[in-house]
């Protein structure tokens, strides 16, 4: 039992990252009120898997780099995937807003071109605003999705998308050297000042 809730965090990554397809499948083949449906329902369990992986591996104190790089990459992985299936099922919604989310992909396409070039690798702050932002996400695909509604919900998760990516480039910009789980550009700064941060378990 205990190995199995060791290894669980990988298997939650996994079951997140082959969530990606899965949703991709649905919006193409499923008819649409059903192919609505299951994809509300797998951003869902795509949330819980991310919030459970972390928990669970800092439980049972298997949180590595190595798996916090690997959770990084496979939200973005994850949330293109529901981006994507958004955009077949709301293409005149999505495209009133074409203007706004052209700048969000060129806002995250920067936080990795200037990851790569300071560090050499991608970034993976896991940063506050970014965690709201995930949030700010499942609401507004929800909308999209589940009720055909843009509205608030959209500009809400561009505009703090937006927000979110310019504090993970400042973050990257004033780090010395590459770290993963940055709660803040603030903290960012005082790693640079030399201070030592204490990281809320939610960073960890």
């Amino acid at each position: 039992m205990k190995t199995l809730l060791k290894k669980s965090p990988y298997l939650l990554i996994l079951f997140r990252f082959l969530l990606a397809p899965t949703i991709l499948w649905v919006a193409y083949k499923a008819e649409e009120p059903t192919a609505r449906l299951w994809i509300v329902v797998f951003i869902v369990l795509g949330l819980l898997s991310d919030i459970f992986d972390g928990i669970i591996a800092r439980y049972m104190g298997v949180c590595t780099v190595a798996m916090r790089r690997m959770d990084s990459q496979t939200d973005l992985i994850f949330w293109l995937s529901v981006g994507v299936a958004c955009y077949h099922l709301n293409p005149t919604l999505i495209a009133a807003y074409r203007y706004e989310i052209i700048a969000l992909f060129v806002m995250e396409g920067l936080c990795y071109g200037v990851s790569f070039w300071r560090f050499g690798k991608e970034t993976c702050t896991h940063a506050f605003l970014s965690k709201l932002w995930g949030v700010c996400l499942l609401v507004a695909f929800i909308s999209l999705i589940g009720f055909g509604y843009g509205g608030f919900p959209l500009l809400l998760a561009v505009y703090w998308g937006l927000f979110s990516q310019l504090d993970v480039i400042l973050i990257i910009l004033l780090l010395p050297k590459w770290q993963n789980d940055i709660p803040s550009s603030y903290h960012a700064y005082l790693l640079r000042k030399g201070k030592e941060i204490k990281k809320h378990k939610l960073f960890n």
